[in-house]
C-alpha cells in the first residue's frame, strides 16, 4: 500500500526535474539527493526493476511495488 501513507504528489515534488528514462537505481538517488523521506524512499526502492520513461510509469510501478 505505497500509495496510502504518501501522496504521487509527494512523489512527484522529490523526482522533480529528474531526466527520463530512469532506471530504479536513478529514481533512488534522486530522490536521496533531494531529501526524500523515508517513506517516499522505501516506495522507490519497493519498485520493480525496469527502465521508467515518464513520472506515470514512476506511478504505475509505484503500485506495483514488490511485497
Amino acid at each position: 500500500m505505497p500509495l496510502a501513507s504518501h501522496s504521487t504528489a509527494t512523489i512527484a515534488q522529490v523526482l522533480s526535474g529528474i531526466d527520463f528514462p530512469a532506471d530504479k537505481q536513478k529514481l533512488v538517488d534522486y530522490a536521496q539527493k533531494n531529501n526524500a523521506d523515508n517513506e517516499v524512499l522505501e516506495a522507490i526502492k519497493q519498485m520493480p526493476e525496469a527502465e521508467y520513461t515518464s513520472m506515470a510509469d514512476v506511478f504505475k510501478g509505484v503500485g506495483q511495488s514488490n511485497k
